[in-house]
């Protein structure tokens, strides 16, 4: 399954679609501007929200929540004691699953694994329109809603870290 992304050029509070490799849109992400913390929503094409993105409050560091129907899924953070200063853990609600994200946040060249294996591929590479992006699942038992919510994250929290520094 492939998804386009097109990038947001104007900024947190923009609302924009997500469509699968044939052009449909699937997902609509909605910024919730002016509010004391960044939030999403993602959104089926009826306007169902299917995941809530949320920034937490209080927190050491920057980390993003990831919800479903009010019930946590995952929590993401900056690994710690990484070489790689794109490098993120995605704890599952479950408690014992993590997924790794590592790569070119910003460049949007990365891959989201889970214990070693490819779930998905996030890359400008394949395309050839600018400011585009695709997010490749590779697995299809895995939950796509829930990889997409994993990339609006990451990137969210790699573009903060990189406007502090």
């Amino acid at each position: 399954m492939r998804f386009l992304v097109r990038d947001r050029l104007l900024g947190f509070g923009d609302d924009y679609w997500i469509e699968d490799d044939q052009g449909n849109k699937v997902f609509l992400v909605d910024g919730k501007a002016m509010r004391l913390r960044d939030i999403f929503e993602l959104k089926d094409t009826r306007g169902r929200v299917l995941i809530d993105i949320r920034q937490k409050m209080f927190a050491l560091r920057d980390t993003m929540l990831i919800e479903r129907d009010g019930e946590p899924l995952a929590t993401i953070k900056r690994k710690r004691l990484s070489l790689l200063r794109n490098h993120y853990r995605v704890s599952l609600a479950d408690g014992s699953t993590e997924l790794d994200v590592s790569g070119k946040i910003l460049d949007r060249e990365f891959a989201v694994e889970y214990d070693g294996e490819l779930l998905a591929v996030v890359s400008r590479r394949w395309l050839h329109v600018r400011e585009t992006y695709g997010v490749d699942v590779v697995r299809e038992d895995t939950d796509p809603a829930l990889l997409i919510a994993v990339t609006v994250c990451v990137i969210h929290l790699a573009e903060k870290e990189s406007e502090s520094d």
